[in-house]
This record gives C-alpha cells, sequence and structure tokens, in this order.
C-alpha cells in the first residue's frame, strides 16, 4: 500500500481533489440557477412591458433586454400574453442574455 502511495500519490490527491471540486460547483451552480428565474402567473391588464416595469428592482436588465429575454425564453411571439398565463422571468443581477448577430447579406 505505502508503495501504491509513494508512486502515485499526486495522481490520487488530483482526482479527488477534482471530484471534490466539480461537487461543491455543482451544487453551487444549482442553487444559484434557481434564484436566477421566477415563475409569474400573469394578470390581466399585465403585458411583458408592465411585468419588466414591476419587477425592475430584481434585475439588472433595460427593459428591452428584459422584454427581449422574456419572449425568447416563453416562446412568445409580439408582446401577446394572457391572463393566466406562466411566464418565466429573469430575477438576479446577471441573467443569461443571448446575444444574437445578424448575418451580413453577401
Amino acid at each position: 500500500m505505502k508503495k501504491l502511495w509513494n508512486h502515485y500519490s499526486y495522481a490520487i490527491i488530483l482526482i479527488v481533489l477534482s471530484f471534490v471540486t466539480a461537487f461543491l460547483l455543482s451544487i453551487r451552480f444549482d442553487s444559484f440557477h434557481q434564484k436566477q428565474y421566477k415563475t409569474v402567473t400573469v394578470s390581466d391588464g399585465d403585458s411583458i412591458w408592465k411585468i419588466a416595469e414591476d419587477y425592475s428592482e430584481e434585475h439588472s436588465l433595460s427593459k428591452v433586454q428584459f422584454v427581449n429575454w422574456v419572449q425568447t425564453h416563453n416562446h412568445i411571439e409580439g408582446d401577446h400574453i394572457f391572463p393566466g398565463e406562466k411566464i418565466v422571468i429573469p430575477v438576479s443581477s446577471k441573467p443569461e442574455v443571448t446575444n444574437e448577430l445578424a448575418s451580413a447579406a453577401e
């Protein structure tokens, strides 16, 4: 056993540390992901723009970025949302923002 430890101690320590780090990161990112989004039920008279205004203190996006994020992640075309519908909104300081760039026509 001692001979095995002497030859492979660095590899064993590296493997153990890798597993511990992976475990800790998975716990951290899982709890972070849960705090990043909130499900909201649309009320009568609500619009995506009104929801962006109501939750402006809970995120750091501009209204346009917020509306684009909500439309993209909830598969909403246009500004049409309906009472009783549940939508996911970003409520963290740094939600994942997808920047899609249009390519120029050649």
